[in-house]
């Protein structure tokens, strides 16, 4: 059983290190490496450039300039403090550190942090702007596919709201 490790040997000379054996004689699991979870992870440095489209299916964050349209519809999109977007931005999460000018629409999240700048319309069901943050647009929080957007419909047409009260009811007295 051991003679067969000991016939794998590199040409060097040098002997192959073999992987690590448990009491029972089975293999130990490899620790995965420390890079596994930066691979998740692109970063796009502040000297680069980018014109055209980009479509990732891994978080990303840029630093650097970006125009055209950027896609990561399952993944978070950050805009670190030296990046400068002339994009319309799908993601599942933005996180706006530096400047985008531009339409963001992102399923989960939008999160204009301190200094960041968005100039731009934002669809997303959640959205969050800093103090010391800069917005100009219009926000849409859209809630999420599959969650009912009845009340408001409701109230507008004179149906029951959950509460069992016509909704429409105050804005009648108002008027008498």
């Amino acid at each position: 059983m051991w003679k067969r490790d000991e016939a794998v040997r590199p040409a060097s000379g040098q002997p192959a290190a073999a992987p690590p054996q448990t009491s029972t004689g089975a293999p130990a699991p490899r620790p995965e490496p420390a890079h596994h979870m930066e691979k998740d992870n692109v970063n796009i440095g502040k000297s680069v450039v980018i014109k055209g489209e980009l479509n990732g299916s891994e978080d990303l964050t840029i630093e650097g300039h970006v125009e055209g349209t950027i896609q990561l519809r399952d993944h978070v999109l950050t805009i670190g403090p030296n990046g400068r977007i002339k994009a319309q931005v799908f993601a599942k999460a933005v996180i706006v550190l530096g400047e985008v000018t531009g339409n963001v629409t992102a399923s989960d999240k939008v999160d204009i942090r301190d200094n960041g700048s968005v100039d731009g319309d934002i669809i997303s069901p959640r959205v969050a702007i800093a103090e010391g943050a800069h917005f100009r647009g219009s926000v849409d929080m859209q809630r999420k596919s599959g969650t009912p957007a009845q009340p408001a419909k409701a109230a507008a047409a004179g149906t029951p709201a959950p509460g069992g009260t016509p909704a429409a009811q105050p804005a009648q007295r108002v008027g008498v």
